[in-house]
């Protein structure tokens, strides 16, 4: 029978990985499998290591099989990375290796090598630079005809999930999507996690939506950014729009942010507000004019924090900074991500999804939505690392601001 042994090294055992790869293997009718080796650590930073020869009825069962576990961490030490040039520009060779958001290797002449800038759906580009096989993902859309593509599953290593500290609040919170869990303590675990995070020297990335500024959250996110534990913030033409509106008009979708009722005319607010940046030629010219005085945007520009603001087919106007072209947009988004070490993602699904896309698996990456199926979708998707918090993104804004209410500075954090 056609048989391989693959390799399971890390935390693997308190990860559950272990027992995905055996259920796997334990699946397929024609399968058997064969634990050879077995060293267990006995601590709580000791790694475990498994050897499992793996026999299957034919090359094609083995192939399938192989592919799937090798997505939790399983690898092959005895061969290099097969390579294949790009037949085209923008697609990748047939039986391409396709990437998690989990830490990878691939064995180039003998040598295991990292795969920079991991990112999931990605294929891996490899080439030789200064005396020195490099490897980092490319996305489809970004390949070139004769780049040097990994295909298959041999040479390639994929580093399992941390083991999470059960006694950690977000053991507990990641467990399952519900919306009986407790917030308060939620929130000032996320304020904790930017805190180390900025004193590790990481940037802190914010993904938000409309809703921040529809339910009179903007002041909280602004504080934020003024007192510099938000270093940059993804968002789409809504987000900004409404808050230039809030700025200039004190309405929200035409709704006074102050009385919380219709105003009259107030359905046409966001669209003149949208004219207004336009005509100016765009947010920073607003804020250097004197007209965009106040809100989300203003205090990015006027704290030097970058945003990237990705459009959407629904979008009116759009503002001068949103970016249309999605491949831009997507490009725009992974210039910023190198760094981040907490992503922070209210209320928007779409740029959430997106963003979880773009972020590997050491990122943390908190997700609050009042809706149960945003965060449902993050994690079905692959971005497994994320810790659901189904709430109000009013109360989470309010009460993060709460928790983090002095300015950042390096020594305090530290």
């Amino acid at each position: 029978m056609p048989s391989e042994i693959i390799h399971l090294e890390g935390h693997v055992i308190d990860s559950l990985t272990l027992s995905k790869v055996l259920d796997i293997l334990a699946s397929y009718e024609g399968v058997r499998y064969e634990v050879r080796h077995a060293k267990i650590g006995h601590t709580r930073t000791e790694p475990s290591k498994f050897d499992i020869l793996v026999e299957a009825e034919t090359e094609e069962l083995l192939e399938r099989v192989l592919q799937e576990v090798q997505q939790h961490g399983a690898y092959f030490a005895h061969a290099d990375a097969h390579l294949e040039p790009a037949p085209i520009d923008g697609a990748f060779p047939e039986d391409f290796y396709s990437t998690t958001n989990l830490e990878t290797f691939v064995r180039v002449h003998h040598r295991w090598i990292p795969v920079e800038n991991i990112e999931m759906d990605c294929g891996i580009r490899v080439w030789h630079e200064d005396g020195h096989w490099r490897a980092a993902t490319v996305p489809m859309a970004r390949v070139k005809k004769g780049d040097l593509i990994v295909v298959g599953h041999e040479g390639i290593r994929v580093t399992p999930p941390e083991r999470r500290d059960p006694t950690s609040v977000f053991a507990f919170m990641g467990s399952d999507v519900s919306s009986e869990k407790p917030k308060e303590r939620a929130v000032r675990g996320v304020a904790e996690e930017v805190r180390k995070a900025k004193a590790r020297g990481e940037k802190v990335l914010f993904v938000g939506g409309p809703a921040i500024i529809h339910t009179g959250a903007g002041p909280y996110l602004e504080q934020l950014i003024r007192n510099g534990w938000i270093d940059v913030l993804f968002a789409g033409n809504a987000l900004a729009a409404h808050d230039v509106e809030s700025a200039l008009y004190g309405t929200s979708l035409g709704v006074s942010l102050d009385l919380g009722a219709p105003v009259v005319h107030g359905h046409q607010h966001h669209i003149r507000a949208i004219n207004k940046i336009r005509l100016l030629g765009g947010l920073r010219q607003a804020v250097e004019a004197g007209v965009l005085t106040k809100g989300v945007m203003y205090t990015c520009i006027k704290h030097n924090v970058p945003f990237v603001l990705a459009g959407s087919i629904r979008d009116d106007g759009p503002l001068p900074e949103v970016i249309t072209d999605v491949l831009e947009a997507q490009d725009a988004m992974r210039a910023h991500i190198p760094g981040v070490g907490v992503a922070i993602m209210v209320a928007t699904t779409l740029h959430s999804v997106a963003t979880g896309n773009l972020l590997p698996a050491s990122v943390r990456v908190f997700c609050v939505d009042n809706d149960a199926d945003t965060v449902i979708k993050l994690t079905d998707r692959g971005t497994h690392q994320t810790f659901p918090i189904v709430t109000d993104c009013h109360f989470f804004m309010k009460e993060l601001a709460l928790h983090l209410v002095e300015p950042f500075t390096a020594a305090r954090s530290g």
